[in-house]
């Protein structure tokens, strides 16, 4: 079953730019955020403590799982949600953040003594080629504004947050973990929000299904397949994966909306899906 994980892992995180599509236009960025992260540590408080789920036992642990939430869901998830609402292009937002599997390559060998073969740097350079095929389309010939920012800052959250993770708190209980990583990560987006936005949603049908799929899929359901993949397996292996997303969000948007589907994305995926694979590997 385990070997499925990878997989499974990559549907549910695509899925998430689904889920954005849908409820960003009846809330303000950080407010929906905020709302979700607030759904999520009740839910996981509740699982915590009806299974009597384990809390660590040191300090420093309970630090080192808070700052890793903090990197991957508010610098991350806030930076992209951000950008997206205030007009940048999914398409720049996705190839930007795609960068993450090359940053983590460079990260693993000097801050985690995991040394990257050529292969897998082949297979980095690779699966950075296919994400720029699939997004070729979607660009256009939008220009890099201010919005920059954000972006660059989901890309060093989700870079420095598996890195992070995998170097001082790779295995920790999921029901437990979740609590003390979204807890701290909900003080500092509810201060983004105190000082960016007026708290604004509609509560509309869109926005209610995309925070529920957002809380249940994204939150708790991808995010344990990701602590469970860093706890496994080497920084590279698990980032190599995010280059898979653009692609299967690409082929979600075509099932989903009716989205078009250009050649030079078809054979961007096969590309990104080459170059996961030679990143993933076993060496002989």
């Amino acid at each position: 079953m385990q070997r499925f994980y990878p997989l499974l892992f990559v549907f549910l995180w695509s899925t998430g730019f689904i889920g954005a599509k849908y409820g960003l236009p009846y809330a303000e960025p950080l407010s929906f955020l905020l709302t979700r992260y607030g759904l999520v540590i009740a839910l996981m408080l509740v699982i915590a403590y009806v299974t009597r789920a384990p809390w660590p036992a040191s300090p420093r642990q309970w630090l080192h799982i808070a700052v890793s939430g903090i990197l991957v869901h508010a610098f991350y998830l806030g930076g992209v949600f951000v950008a997206i609402k205030h007009g940048f292009s999914a398409g720049i937002t996705a190839l930007i953040v795609g960068m993450q599997p090359l940053l983590t390559g460079v990260g693993s060998g000097m801050l985690l003594g995991e040394p990257v073969s050529r292969r897998q740097w082949l297979g980095l350079g690779l699966g950075f080629v296919g994400v720029g095929l699939v997004m070729a389309g979607k660009v256009g010939d939008m220009a890099l504004g201010p919005m920059l920012i954000p972006a660059l800052v989901a890309l060093l959250g989700i870079t420095g947050g598996t890195l992070y993770q995998k170097r001082f708190c790779a295995s920790f209980d999921l029901r437990t973990g979740s609590v003390i990583q979204f807890v701290p990560t909900a003080l500092v987006t509810a201060v983004a929000v105190a000082l960016f936005e007026d708290y604004r949603i509609e509560w509309t049908g869109d926005f209610i299904f995309a925070l529920g799929w957002l809380v249940l899929v994204l939150s708790i359901g991808a995010i344990s397949l990701l602590n469970l993949l860093i706890r496994s397996g080497s920084a590279v292996n698990v980032a190599s994966l995010f280059y898979l997303t653009p692609p299967t969000t690409a082929l979600i948007a075509f099932a989903v909306f009716g989205e078009k589907l250009a050649f030079t994305a078809a054979v961007g995926m096969v590309v990104a899906v080459a170059g996961v694979y030679l990143v993933a590997k076993p060496a002989r």
